[in-house]
């Protein structure tokens, strides 16, 4: 009985937190090594420099990378009357992650689906987002319980973006990532095309490492929306280590350019 009133309640708080927030978007990929956490902290940070008020939940239980990206990995969370408080990264950005509740960043989170959709639930209703324009979700790779259970939870996500690489391959991971949104009815906003291709420091020529296309392909035969190809950038690593978007740290970059156009498209798309 207690944990019926215990679940009512987290449901209610859920729903009085996400009215707040304007729009909720996740952004998931089929499997690892894409790089869609870089992609959700630079979309955050995008649109956070575009003006919105943005939030970004790390929904990764068992592998939490945004805190180290943002700068906030080994601080632990503030309370108020209103909840467990956000981490501010800027003046329009706010972040929380499951590495802020961890002992030590060593320490595995070994749980099964029931423990996962109960944290995730108080992250969404006892973190205290206040009034966003965007909260970006960012999802662990697969179409398992976290995303699963984010896409049950908030009855109102405004889309998904689907991180994909440009190899052939990436048309096969993206094809479940769209047919399980689909299935869930959540809109889909598009395909971003990760780690596509290096442009040579010493020559200036653009080496395709992981071939090209295999993300603009998949949307074109998906009947989806393309976003953009970020480029591989050497500085990312530096900037993800250090704790600083790659948007800001290098906005004159190519990548960091992409990316603004990305979060251009998905304001134009949210707002339409």
């Amino acid at each position: 009985m207690k944990q019926q009133e215990e679940i009512k309640r987290l449901e209610e708080l859920l729903e009085r937190n996400m009215a707040q927030i304007t729009a909720k978007i996740l952004v998931l990929s089929n499997k690892g090594g894409v790089g869609k956490s870089f992609v959700a902290v630079n979309i955050a940070a995008g649109l956070s420099k575009l003006g919105a008020k943005v939030g970004i939940l790390d929904a990764d239980i068992h592998g939490p990378s945004v805190a180290k990206m943002l700068g906030f990995e080994g601080k632990q969370p503030e309370m108020d009357e209103n909840g467990i408080l956000p981490f501010s990264v800027d003046s329009n950005l706010v972040a929380f992650s499951m590495a802020s509740l961890l002992q030590d960043a060593d320490t595995p989170v070994i749980w099964r689906g029931p423990l996962k959709m109960g944290v995730l639930r108080q992250f969404l209703a006892e973190v205290n987002w206040g009034r966003l324009d965007y909260l970006v979700i960012d999802s662990p790779p697969g179409t398992g319980d976290e995303p699963l259970s984010i896409c049950q939870m908030i009855k109102d996500l405004t889309g998904a973006i689907i991180v994909t690489t440009p190899q052939d391959i990436a048309l096969l991971d993206s094809r479940k990532c769209v047919h399980f949104l689909r299935q869930l009815s959540v809109p889909i906003l598009g395909i971003v095309e990760n780690m596509s291709g290096l442009t040579c420091p010493h020559c200036g020529k653009k080496i395709d490492l992981f071939k090209s296309g295999g993300g603009e392909k998949a949307a074109q035969e998906l009947g989806i929306p393309f976003l953009g190809k970020i480029p591989l950038d050497p500085n990312i690593v530096d900037s993800t280590d250090t704790g600083r978007p790659f948007v800001v740290s290098h906005p004159d970059s190519e990548s960091a350019k992409v990316l603004m156009s990305i979060c251009e498209l998905v304001d134009q798309r949210v707002r339409k």
